[in-house]
């Protein structure tokens, strides 16, 4: 089934949506906010540009976006798949608790921030250009991947990268030379045991966007890990 969006709120959408069936195609979307907020057990293809929270608090659904999406993309999402053919804005994965994100260009500031897990659930956000400032922070865990594919004069991520981070991975393709991190933080060369692991993630991406992956993983990989249960404890006078 196919919703036309263009003159349509949010709720018009949603309520569409849920009406279709198992898969929806909708077009001419323009902004609209919080397409797909909770939906499980379905697939939506989305044409235009979706508007904030975009499958917010998604418990199972697959969404697919053909271009750019704006700010907190699946935000607090429990389970399911968000796919963007493009770019997206900031707070991408806010409190981000399962599923994944595959971001085909850059993300905006503040991606993953307060991103967690919760046993079996190891939510993943890969981004496949470059992050903004902020990025990861206050982890508390699950993985974030950015590949810096594009412009290979922009450095991979902005600053105050994993600052408050105190749970999950991060992995930038890059040597970080350039990276500043916070001191609770390591930040180490990829194993080989991680490149497997990595390289898991990277297959997925190439598949969903035509990458190569064999020029994918012939970078050099940074793994960042928290080495602190405490990264606030040196804010406080008495600990």
């Amino acid at each position: 089934m196919a919703v036309y969006a263009e003159n349509l709120t949010h709720r018009e959408i949603n309520d569409a949506i849920r009406g279709a069936g198992a898969e929806c195609a909708v077009t001419g979307c323009l902004g609209q906010r919080f397409i797909g907020a909770g939906m499980g057990g379905r697939r939506i293809t989305v044409e235009g540009v979706p508007g904030n929270a975009l499958g917010a608090y998604l418990n199972g659904a697959e969404i697919v976006v053909s271009g750019n999406a704006q700010d907190a993309v699946g935000d607090t999402m429990n389970e399911g798949k968000i796919v963007v053919h493009g770019s997206i804005g900031d707070a991408a994965g806010y409190a981000m608790r399962g599923g994944s994100i595959f971001v085909r260009d850059d993300a905006g500031y503040r991606a993953g921030i307060h991103m967690k897990a919760y046993r079996e659930k190891i939510p993943l956000i890969l981004i496949g250009g470059c992050a903004g400032s902020f990025l990861g922070e206050y982890q508390a865990g699950g993985v974030i991947v950015v590949l810096g594919l594009g412009d290979p004069a922009r450095r991979i991520v902005g600053n105050f990268p994993c600052t408050g981070m105190h749970g999950g991975k991060m992995i930038l393709r890059s040597d970080c030379a350039d990276v500043a991190f916070p001191d609770q933080v390591t930040a180490r060369r990829a194993t080989d045991e991680d490149l497997r692991e990595i390289r898991s993630y990277v297959s997925e991406y190439c598949r969903l966007f035509g990458a190569d992956e064999g020029f994918v993983m012939e970078s050099p990989f940074t793994v960042v890990t928290p080495d602190s249960g405490n990264p606030y404890k040196r804010l406080y006078v008495a600990n």
